[in-house]
């Protein structure tokens, strides 16, 4: 993920500690470093000795939305994610995930705002995550304790499912270009219900849509691989209806879509999780 290309030139600068360049191999890369944008311009080298991280967009992502999320957390949240997944990549003997660093450090800002703001989510997974998936399980408690540790907060122990559940999508990156196409055609006509669900115009290039592609994505990995959530998660999603009641109804309507168009049924928990998503896109940031 982290590397040095004396070649990388500068294509659009997103704050002073991201932008975006395109490197030796013609390919647009997201870099990350402090101050690695301050007083720097468009078609400068890029100061090598500023990057701290590298991201190369994967399967197909848009390296601007990608730098504009990376642009939304704080620069701490990166660095820490980094730190706490090399040793699962070690452990994994798997090279390291742009993606999955990204979707990681993305939850821990969203969960640090959750709980400053008294906002409690239950995700009663816990058991059936470890029963499949223990060593991601183990991994997400480790993170949980450590950025308790580290920020001075108190995020729940439950915050450890969703970030092993981030760990395990990370497997499912099968880089498949049909799937990629249906996909689109799918996503754009969910945005559309959102829309007039809420009588808002989405900026479709957004930090906020770019995190809801996000989740799709891993939706329809886990509906390929027939790995739904489905474990009647009667008091999460009725913890979501009380909380985002606006959103869970849109997340019906999107529910019968994707039933339509990937020919088979999604799930309660699956509906619950896409409202979750649904109340955050239609949040003011």
């Amino acid at each position: 993920m982290t590397g040095a290309d004396d070649g990388r030139r500068i294509l659009r600068i997103f704050n002073n500690n991201v932008l975006l360049a395109r490197d030796s191999l013609g390919r647009e890369v997201v870099l990350t470093g402090r101050g690695l944008g301050f007083q720097a311009t468009p078609g400068q080298r890029v100061d090598e000795s500023k990057v701290a991280r590298t991201f190369v967009p994967e399967d197909g992502r848009n390296a601007d939305n990608v730098a504009a999320m990376l642009a939304s957390i704080a620069p701490e949240y990166l660095q820490i994610t980094d730190e706490l997944l090399a040793p699962v990549w070690v452990e994994r003997g798997q090279e390291p995930s742009s993606a999955t660093v990204l979707a990681v450090a993305d939850h821990i800002s969203f969960a640090v705002k959750r709980v400053r703001q008294g906002i409690e989510v239950d995700y009663p997974l816990r058991t059936e995550i470890a029963h499949l998936y223990p060593r991601e399980l183990a991994w997400g408690e480790r993170i949980v304790a450590t950025l308790n540790q580290r920020l001075d907060l108190q995020l729940p122990p439950e915050e450890a499912v969703p970030l092993a559940l981030h760990l395990v999508n990370a497997a499912f990156n099968t880089g498949n270009l049909s799937q990629t196409y249906q996909m689109t055609g799918v996503f754009s006509q969910i945005f559309d219900i959102i829309e007039q669900t809420y009588a808002q115009k989405l900026d479709r290039d957004s930090v906020n849509v770019a995190r809801f592609i996000t989740h799709l994505r891993y939706f329809f990995a886990r509906v390929h691989a027939e790995t739904q959530l489905d474990q009647e998660l009667g008091s999460f999603t009725s913890a979501i209806r009380l909380s985002y009641p606006d959103a869970y109804r849109c997340a019906i309507g999107v529910r019968a879509i994707l039933e339509l168009r990937l020919g088979q049924s999604v799930t309660e928990d699956e509906t619950a999780y896409l409202a979750m998503h649904i109340a955050r896109l239609t949040q003011p940031s």
